[in-house]
């Protein structure tokens, strides 16, 4: 047999990079288009073809709400412009691919100080003809962005969802998070933060207020568009983006307004006349330290979106 002077190479057998910075690029300019088109119009059908997973649940849930409350749309758009867009590409095999968008936003403070943000966009598509869509965002603080490990190519090295070599495998990271919440254990996991100890506290200061009483659960994501990603930063840790499922149902006195948001009540099915159930979906960024340190997972940002509500 002789080989054929033209050779193609295969994304779902060969480590090649996910994508070419022209590529991460151009996906990022279409995403954010059709998020303005679809902002603009409160119609969720203009980005539904680039978002995904969590990203792709929070936002066209909330655009379906706005839409039944404003169906002529956005009086108050004002377009999304993602700038200084520094891209980390990964080398795969397989699929999904993805890739990490580390970007500035006009919605933050631009005078370099605390309370400016980098918005991360991680990009996924399932094959070679697919379109690259959002899958994860987060809000990362400028100095809070960890050191993405790179070779000499400047590609990065995409973590397995059972690395152990890890603290918590990524797999198992949004089970973890939902069992730290109810208290179920995962406390060696976690570092104390606003995601983590005191959402917890605030959680069961609110559980019992005079005249409501609010029940929650929680559930891991790890299937599908919703599956963990992860890079390897320099000191052998990860940062990791994964999703979570979560419930509120809040119970009020008979007597008692359950003040609803004009949000919720476009996603209600049923009637809330004494109950009410809230659903959202939520996706984190973490960085997981090497298994073998000090360190815990360091829950960096999380963004959570109404997905669902039902009266009772």
């Amino acid at each position: 047999m002789t080989a054929s002077a033209c050779v193609t190479v295969h994304g779902e057998r060969e480590i090649i990079p996910s994508a070419t910075e022209g590529e991460a690029a151009a996906a990022l300019e279409e995403f954010t288009a059709a998020y303005n088109k679809a902002d603009k119009e409160f119609d969720p059908s203009l980005d539904a073809g680039y978002v995904t997973g969590p990203l792709g649940a929070i936002n066209q849930a909330g655009l379906k709400a706005k839409h039944k409350n404003h169906p002529d749309g956005n009086e108050r758009h004002a377009p999304l412009k993602l700038t200084d867009a520094k891209f980390t590409i990964p080398k795969q095999a397989g699929w999904p691919k993805f890739f990490l968008a580390d970007t500035d936003s006009n919605r933050d403070r631009d005078d370099k100080s605390a309370y400016d943000n980098r918005w991360l966009l991680v990009f996924t598509r399932t094959g070679a003809d697919a379109t690259w869509k959002g899958t994860y965002l987060s809000l990362v603080g400028l100095d809070e962005v960890p050191r993405l490990k790179k070779d000499s190519e400047g590609l990065a090295e995409p973590v397995k969802p059972a690395d152990a070599a890890l603290l918590a495998q990524p797999r198992r990271l949004s089970g973890a998070y939902t069992e730290f919440l109810g208290k179920k254990g995962a406390e060696e996991t976690f570092a104390p933060g606003s995601h983590t100890t005191r959402w917890r506290e605030n959680r069961a200061k609110s559980a019992s207020r005079m005249g409501y009483s609010r029940q929650y659960i929680d559930q891991p994501m790890t299937e599908g568009a919703f599956a963990p990603l992860g890079l390897r930063t320099v000191d052998g840790g990860a940062l990791v983006f994964f999703s979570t499922h979560h419930y509120e149902k809040t119970t009020a006195a008979k007597g008692l307004d359950l003040r609803l948001t004009e949000d919720q009540k476009a996603m209600m099915t049923g009637e809330a006349k004494q109950s009410v159930t809230l659903e959202r979906v939520s996706n984190q960024s973490a960085v997981d330290p090497a298994k073998g340190g000090k360190g815990k997972v360091d829950i960096l940002g999380r963004i959570e979106g109404l997905t669902g509500a039902r009266g009772e």
